[in-house]
């Protein structure tokens, strides 16, 4: 036991090294490729500038950003030894749109995302709405709240959404089947939500998933790279989701639209999305029913991020086969999806619920080592009485 353990150290400070060296690369193939876009290694690239040129207007109404982008910043790396790159203010978000801030009314961490209306106009009018009384408090309701909306002076086409901060939401990934079953049930029910509320995602991909991490990390985690402190110097440490029940949020409203009751079938013309290989825009520009493209993009989702990933999810796989099938019309709606996959879920064993969720990628050896492990700490979990899929009731 002793021997495996002390191979499985190394297996991991082995692994911890070729990530950071495979980090170091990827800056340094990033640097190659923006060129001149920065003036020195770790430096702003232009889109990030309009967050530094609207760094003091932000902090009058109640936004902080990082040091990165204020006016006067200086690198902390510059003058020492430092390697630029594992300087905590040199990272960047991954997307220039966005960038995260606190909230300086109450120390909340946000995030701020730059829109234009002229090309996103409904985003504010469906989120809003998914998060307007009474809407906002019931259980089924999976939708990240907007918590302002910010209109940039003297630019007419820029808008600013305050949002939470949120984490991928298989980032750390997960341990257990029930953990996985209370992902996809969550998701499940969120989007059968909007569907109810007349609402067509038409982009709920992977990326557009997202974790409330509040509960999981009692310690703040860096925005920029998740893994790590706030601080950036070392990794943040975490809960297990069986004892702490995250909640997981569909965000990105920028093509989604909302619909009249009286429109079951609504017709739009097709619009891509993250996923480009949807079945029905292939053949045809046709105006399409965009709720069962909805329900082919969270199959799709679920069949790379779970089936393709995870062991021991077969039970999963017959509907999600039929979430993606070619023929629109031969998808089930979210209502089938919710009313098949409950008693799917329901049928299974404590055991089988409480078990490891193993990678398919995992190293034969480890398995059992792990799997012990495992097992004790659902001891735990069961002595404290923890349901095997969290955000469900003993």
């Amino acid at each position: 036991m002793v021997f495996f353990a002390l191979f499985d150290s190394k297996l991991r400070a082995q692994k911890k090294a070729e990530e950071a060296e495979n980090f170091r690369l990827e800056i340094e193939r990033t640097r190659q490729l923006l060129g001149a876009k920065t003036a020195f290694p770790g430096g702003l690239d232009p889109d990030e500038m309009w967050w530094r040129d609207h760094f003091l207007w932000l902090k009058d109404v109640g936004y902080q950003l990082r040091s990165r982008h204020a006016p006067d910043w200086v690198p902390s790396w510059q003058g020492t030894d430092k390697y630029w790159a594992l300087c905590e203010d040199s990272w960047q978000m991954p997307a220039t749109q966005i960038a995260s801030a606190t909230r300086t009314s109450d120390g909340a961490r946000v995030v701020l995302k730059r829109i234009q209306p002229s090309i996103h106009p409904h985003e504010i009018e469906v989120g809003k709405f998914l998060t307007s009384e009474p809407l906002k408090w019931q259980r089924e309701n999976h939708c990240v709240e907007m918590l302002d909306v910010l209109q940039v002076p003297d630019e007419a086409d820029e808008t600013i959404l305050v949002l939470p901060l949120l984490r991928p939401f298989d980032n750390p990934p997960f341990e257990t089947i029930g953990e996985i079953i209370d992902f996809a049930l969550q998701v499940f029910e969120g989007l059968q939500f909007m569907h109810k509320h007349h609402v067509a995602h038409r982009d709920c991909m992977n990326l557009n998933i997202m974790m409330d991490p509040r509960q999981m990390y009692p310690h703040p985690f860096h925005p920029c790279r998740p893994s790590r402190r706030l601080d950036g110097k070392g990794r943040v440490k975490y809960r297990p989701r069986t004892e702490c029940r995250p909640r997981y949020l569909f965000i990105d409203f920028g093509i989604s639209r909302r619909y009249q009751a009286s429109q079951v079938a609504p017709l739009e013309p097709p619009i891509w999305g993250g996923y480009k290989g949807v079945p029905e825009f292939q053949t045809s520009n046709a105006p399409r029913n965009p709720f069962p493209t909805d329900v082919w993009y969270l199959g799709v989702a679920l069949q790379q991020q779970l089936l393709n990933v995870y062991r021991g999810l077969g039970f999963m796989e017959p509907l999600i086969s039929d979430m993606v099938q070619t023929d629109p019309a031969k998808r089930p709606t979210m209502d089938e999806v919710m009313s098949r996959f409950v008693p799917t879920y329901n049928a299974l064993s404590p055991w089988k619920l409480r078990s490891r969720a193993v990678m398919k990628e995992e190293w034969l050896i480890m398995r059992p080592f792990r799997g012990l492990f495992h097992w004790l700490r659902c001891l735990r979990f069961l002595w404290r009485r923890l349901p095997a899929i969290p955000s469900l009731t003993v």
